[in-house]
């Protein structure tokens, strides 16, 4: 089964110096590797900021393009590990370790297979 590992964060709290970024990317290439190694990692990647963001609505045939996410929040969908795990637990196993869950929330969600 694959699993979309969604990673939210408040802007402000993701590593945003060259400080904080070199800090905290050992991380991020030890989950990688792991995840590559366990033979799980289907895809990965981050996002620019929301503000590079556009959202497209059709509503009466009419569509709207506006600036930004999708929806008022404080926190913004940050990037994805696409990942083919056994099961719930595994892939939630793999969620407790992305660093963004320590500052952040991860949404799990299967990718949908048409019956």
């Amino acid at each position: 089964m694959k699993y979309m590992l969604l990673m939210y964060a408040n802007e402000s709290d993701v590593p945003n110096t060259p400080e904080r970024i070199q800090a905290a990317a050992p991380a991020w290439y030890a989950l990688g590797k792991d995840a590559e190694a366990a033979g799980v990692l289907v895809s990965s990647s981050g996002l620019s900021p929301v503000a590079n963001a556009t959202t497209v609505r059709v509503r009466d045939d009419k569509t709207l393009v506006t600036d930004g996410p999708f929806a008022e929040t404080h926190e913004q969908l940050g990037g994805y590990f696409l990942l083919d795990c056994k099961d719930l637990d595994e892939a939630i196993g793999w969620a407790k370790k992305i660093p963004t869950v320590q500052y952040g929330s991860i949404e799990i969600r299967p990718l949908w297979q048409p019956s």
